[in-house]
This record gives C-alpha cells, sequence and structure tokens, in this order.
C-alpha cells in the first residue's frame, strides 16, 4: 500500500511519517509546500491506485499579522490545489481528510481556522462524491506530543521548551482544552485509509481535557525531578507523554546524558545507576562481543535508559524522518547515562576489544504482545558513520 501524505514536513505530518516507518507493506510518498504546490503534486497522484491513500494533512494554522482571514482562505485554496491534481491526475485512492473540532463551532465562537477547515473538508468530500472516490474526514482536536514546534504546535509544546531552556511556563487564559495525543491521531488516520468501509467522519476517542494550569505544573515537577538524572512518579499514560514530550525539548536542548558519579573503596566502587520516584521499571543488562551491535529498533512510548559498565562503545541514534544520527561515545571507565529519545532509532556497538555489559532500564515490564519494539536501522546500510 502506498500512503500519499500532504504537509509530511510539519509535526502532524512527521509523526505520521515516523509510523509509517515502521509498517513494512506501507510505503509513505510525502508531499511538503514545494511539491504541493508544483507538478510534483500530480505526479505522485497518477503513482497510486484504488487500494491506496491520500492523507491530507497540509493545513495553515496561523498568519503573521493580526488579520486571521489569511488561515481560513489558506486551507481553503490547499482543498481546491488537491482537487485540482486529483482530476488531473485521475487519482483512484481513497482521500483521508485531517480536519479540526473547530469546525462544529458556530455563532461567535467560530474562528477562521474553523471555518477554513469545514469548507476545505466539506469541498474535498463534495469532489470525492462526484468524481466516485471514497473521503473520510477525521476531525482532531488540539494535538500534543513530542518535537512540537514551541509557540506554533501547542502550549504543551511551548511549556516543555521554556522548562528545557530553564524558563517558567507562562499561563495566560487558563481554562480545559481537548486534547489528543499526535499518536493516536496517526492510530486514526491509517485506520481511515484501511478501513474496508470507513465512516465519512471519525471523530477520535482517546481524547482528554487538561487544564492549561495542571500540565503547567505537572511538567514543572517532572523537569524538576528528570533535570538530576532521575525518574519522576509517572502515575498513568497522560504522565508518560507529558514526560516524553519534556525528555524530547530537553534532548533538543542538549541534555542527552546524565554523568554518575562512583564511590570507591579498596573494594570496589558502588554507581547508583537510577532512582525511579514510584512507579513500576525493569532492569537488565547484556554482554556484546566486539563489533557487534545490538538495537536498531525504536519506541513509540517506552523510556530507556542505556549504561556501559564494562567495555567501550558507541551509542547511534537517528530521528525517525532525518538523515543525521547523533553518535555518543560510551565507556565503563567513566560511567554515564543515556536515555533513548522516544521515535528516535537507536542502536549500541560495542568498539573494544573485550566484552561489553551494558545496563537497561526501562519503564515499563516487557510484554511480548506490546512490546513497542519496531526494527528500523540506524544506519541504513548497516555500516559505519
Amino acid at each position: 500500500m502506498r500512503l500519499l501524505i500532504t504537509g509530511a514536513a510539519g509535526f502532524l505530518g512527521w509523526h505520521t511519517l515516523a509510523r509509517v516507518a515502521t509498517l513494512a507493506p506501507v510505503t509513505a510518498v510525502p508531499i511538503d509546500r514545494t511539491a504541493f504546490a508544483g507538478a510534483a503534486l500530480e505526479e505522485a497522484l497518477s503513482t497510486l491506485g484504488p487500494d491506496d491513500a491520500v492523507l491530507h494533512i497540509a493545513g495553515v494554522n496561523r498568519a503573521d499579522g493580526p488579520d486571521q482571514e489569511p488561515v481560513r482562505d489558506g486551507n481553503i485554496a490547499l482543498a481546491d490545489r488537491l482537487i485540482e491534481a486529483y482530476d488531473a491526475a485521475g487519482c483512484p485512492a481513497r482521500l483521508v481528510v485531517a480536519g479540526s473540532l473547530q469546525a462544529d463551532m458556530t455563532g461567535a465562537a467560530e474562528s477562521p481556522y474553523g471555518i477554513g477547515k469545514k469548507l476545505a473538508a466539506q469541498r474535498l468530500a463534495a469532489y470525492a462524491e462526484r468524481a466516485g472516490r471514497t473521503c473520510v474526514e477525521v476531525r482532531l482536536p488540539n494535538l500534543y506530543g513530542e518535537h512540537g514546534r514551541p509557540y506554533y504546535n501547542s502550549f504543551v509544546a511551548t511549556f516543555a521548551h521554556r522548562l528545557a531552556a530553564g524558563e517558567t511556563p507562562q499561563v495566560s487564559g487558563d481554562r480545559e482544552l481537548p486534547m489528543l495525543h499526535v499518536q493516536d491521531a496517526v492510530a486514526d488516520l491509517l485506520a481511515a485509509a484501511v478501513e474496508p468501509d470507513p465512516p465519512v467522519l471519525i471523530r477520535p476517542t482517546a481524547v482528554t481535557p487538561l487544564r492549561i494550569s495542571w500540565v503547567a505544573e505537572r511538567l514543572a515537577d517532572f523537569h524538576a525531578v528528570y533535570a538530576r538524572g532521575q525518574i519522576p512518579v509517572l502515575s498513568d499514560a497522560i504522565d508518560v507523554r507529558l514526560f516524553n514530550v519534556l525528555r524530547a525539548a530537553m534532548w533538543d536542548q542538549g541534555l542527552r546524558s546524565f554523568p554518575l558519579q562512583p564511590h570507591a573503596d579498596d573494594r570496589g566502587a558502588f554507581v547508583e545507576v537510577l532512582r525511579q520516584h514510584g512507579g513500576a521499571g525493569q532492569s537488565s543488562f547484556s554482554t556484546t562481543v566486539p563489533g557487534v551491535t545490538r538495537g536498531d529498533h525504536v519506541h513509540f512510548r517506552k523510556i530507556e535508559r542505556f549504561i556501559v559498565v564494562r567495555g567501550t562503545g558507541v551509542i547511534r541514534l537517528r530521528k525517525l524522518g532525518t538523515g543525521e544520527v547523533v553518535e555518543i561515545e560510551v565507556s565503563g571507565a567513566a560511567p554515564t547515562a543515556v536515555d533513548m529519545p522516544t521515535l528516535w532509532t537507536h542502536s549500541i556497538t560495542n568498539t573494544g576489544e573485550g566484552e561489553m555489559l551494558t545496563l537497561f532500564w526501562i519503564n515499563e515490564l516487557y510484554d511480548p504482545a506490546d512490546a513497542d519494539t519496531h526494527p528500523h536501522r540506524v544506519l541504513p546500510d548497516g555500516g559505519p558513520s
């Protein structure tokens, strides 16, 4: 199956590409702003068949000035452009539209963004009916997740990045908002693309109301603990997801490892690996012979820590959808804790001459039925970087 994804360079688009990268039978066809505006869109649509799908994620979220009418008109124009390209290419693929819950608003509650998304979805649905195509709208609320743009994608991303930069989140207009983790949104979009007889409108069921001030306080509490290299109390799935957003922001700010303090005497040395403030977790270790690489997989929710306690190695990580590989040298002579960010494929290679001993900790007990461990090479050719 081929999935053409408009808006592939955006927040929801990148998360969609990241998930599709782990689905072997599915091939993503990413379309960025430049390709969408040019002939590349028609060319890509012409390669799709009736069993393929288009995920229309591209949108205009904000205008540069106080006038927000360009947001409304921009979303309508994107729909018109997609219709034009569909028609020119004779594309038979299913159309899945990432809509907005703001389209439900009426009267004084209406916004240019909500109006634009509603009219865009209506135009695409009307075109699909005329052309004999299937069209599904997935009406999404506010989204949050790892690597969101601060001051743009969500207040959660803004708060996390302010904390990572040593600043304090500022709460303005405190209220409760319907929030959906971006990977839940991706799951709904993909389900709409593959279900044999989908409804014309899907409303996500995993939406959670979150108060802005509560999120600010929760993230600040997490930061106070994690900045010392410790894992905070994570009482439920929302906590884990907010913590992963914070970890992504702190990683982007350069906090990528935690030096550990050995306490040595004539008996040897003791090194505290991890303190977890409540919750469940699992520690383990592995031995690796010289030249061997372990890992080459990605997690979408798990929190995982590596510590080499004997030997030398290199940890390699690559953010899905990018080509840059981060390398962190590790050694038992100077124990360092390195946490694997979610949506970054990662591996560890023994670069020494003797056996390497590595300690691992993960925040949940292993469940073979839901392991959240998806094979994906850090180095596509398997060779050195």
